[in-house]
């Protein structure tokens, strides 16, 4: 502890002044290792669980400074290794960082996307580090360079020999002799997805993003509106659950009409989003004309990405509402957007939480995008009760408790993607309940993703495939449900999700 190194760092002291004729010999070396055992001494040096990022440990030994998210971006944090005293640092909200001392251990350097900064941790004092250069670029030299890099990689670390029947060595020079004439980085990227496109996979392709921060970006308003109204302004038809127009006080409702926005007529020969135009975030004006009276409001208008998120909870929500009615309320149902740790926590959460009394469960992977879950779902849902705690009276509950042991149903589409599709053919090849919805193309393969030399330009072919237990890899090979159904667009119009009501009435059928 604290107090005992100061008491041990006193006697010491004590013990220098009491004999002051032997001369001090420095050590030959200050740290001696106890390799016995020390496998088992590891010991876990910070307070909390979050994504890590660099760690540096400061001169003396005593204080660690680490890069961590928890929600956002990454921040620099310190925990004092005896008191374990734990602080923000420095709040980067970073979405890349990495760090390192200078030569005497005083200083951090700091790269952040894309900037550098020198941290004086004793006293948080930053100071911003200028970077400036120029280079002169061949930039025909430097694509062919970049090509040659995509073919030879593509060429060594594809995850099978047979390269999909294709011979991959007669398409280099087809393509090379197109690089003189790429315009642009969006072109070079063009041609080697054409590149990469013959070999028929998915994980694969290239892509370029620039960003322009004077470009556009519309926000939304979080409604819905009437395609029907005629004349000046926006008609609503449905405001968004926890959108901008979804505040107390505003009282604006389904039927109003926006007339105008920041001062400026919503006209019908101009689209809505110009007049949204990188107001995301910003206070905004508002006319709103109820019947025969007019009023306005201030909001704040979000991004489309949030407003992706908010139409998704509401999605979502309409299924499930939907699952509790068809069934009588003896079903539960959750949606897998992707394979990650927050959407594994949130089903855990919800299946054995909201949904731990119910008969069965409905788990809706559709348009799931990927990642890495499929063990964790095949563990969880297939759970079989071989214990009950309890006496003549009442159950005090049950083994194994934490994975789900009654009866599920799950739902896949065509937009079920990597690791989605593994989702479906382990449904199918452990049998853990039936598989509803369109078969699910084969892409259930691990991805390798790498950025070139110029920015912007990120491209992947990969380099592992997954096999099924006869041998036969499932890349291009779709899984089949059990129940094929397929959403009709008619009935989509109409808000009925015959996937979801099959689902239902199948997991019902097994239940009785």
């Amino acid at each position: 502890s604290k107090e005992e190194i100061a008491l041990l760092k006193e006697v010491e002291d004590n013990k220098a002044k009491a004999d002051t004729s032997k001369k001090k010999t420095p050590a030959k070396d200050s740290v001696v290792i106890d390799w016995d055992g020390l496998t088992l001494r590891k010991a876990k040096v910070t307070i909390h669980s979050s994504s890590m990022g660099d760690a540096l440990v400061s001169k003396d030994g005593e204080t660690l400074y680490y890069l961590a998210r928890f929600e956002r971006g990454m921040n620099l944090w310190s925990t004092n290794l005896r008191t374990r005293e734990t602080k923000m640092l420095v709040p980067l909200n970073a979405g890349f960082a990495a760090m390192s001392w200078d030569k005497d251990q005083k200083n951090i350097y700091i790269s952040t996307d894309g900037s550098v900064i020198k941290l004086d941790p004793a006293s948080s004092k930053q100071d911003r580090v200028s970077i400036n250069g120029e280079m002169m670029v061949n930039t025909t030299a430097e694509r062919q360079a970049m090509f040659d890099h995509v073919w030879r990689r593509t060429k060594k670390t594809f995850y099978t020999k047979t390269f999909h029947g294709i011979d991959w060595d007669s398409y280099k020079p087809d393509y090379d002799k197109y690089i003189p004439s790429i315009g642009n980085n969006y072109e070079f990227s063009e041609m080697l997805s054409e590149l990469l496109g013959e070999l028929n996979v998915s994980h694969s392709g290239s892509g370029y993003s620039g960003f322009n921060p004077s470009g556009d970006a519309t926000a939304s308003l979080g409604a819905f509106y009437d395609a029907a109204h005629k004349g000046n302004g926006v008609k609503i038809l449905e405001i968004i659950k926890d959108g901008p127009l979804d505040k107390a006080g505003l009282n604006v409702e389904a039927g109003m009409i926006i007339e105008s926005i920041d001062g400026e007529m919503i006209t019908a020969d101009k689209d809505l989003a110009q007049y949204l135009n990188r107001k995301s975030g910003k206070p905004t004006l508002l006319t709103i004309i109820d019947g025969t009276s007019k009023k306005e409001v201030t909001v704040k208008p979000i991004s489309t990405g949030e407003e992706n998120g908010l139409l998704y909870r509401r999605w979502v929500k309409r299924n499930a509402d939907e699952v509790e009615k068809l069934s009588g309320g003896a079903l539960g149902y959750v949606h897998i957007p992707g394979m990650n740790d927050g959407a594994f926590r949130t089903t855990y959460e919800e299946i054995m939480g909201k949904y731990f009394h119910k008969k069965g469960i409905v788990v809706d992977t559709r348009n799931n995008g990927g990642g890495d879950l499929v063990a964790d779902l095949a563990t969880f849902l297939s759970g079989k009760k071989f214990m009950e705690y309890g006496n003549d009276i009442r159950s005090n509950g049950y083994e194994p408790n934490f994975r789900w042991t009654k009866p599920s149903i799950s739902i896949a589409n065509e937009a079920n993607y990597s690791d989605g599709h593994c989702y479906a053919y382990m449904v199918k090849e452990i049998n853990v309940g039936k598989l509803v919805g369109m078969p699910v193309p084969g892409t259930c393969t691990f991805a390798g993703w790498e950025g070139l030399m110029d920015t912007g330009i990120r491209w992947g072919a990969p380099p592992v495939g997954v096999k099924a237990n006869n041998g036969r890899y499932l890349e291009n090979w779709q899984t089949e449900p059990d129940i094929k159904v397929m959403n009709e667009y008619e009935q989509v119009k109409k808000g009925v999700d015959q996937q979801l009501e099959a689902a239902v009435k199948e997991l019902m059928k097994e239940l009785k």
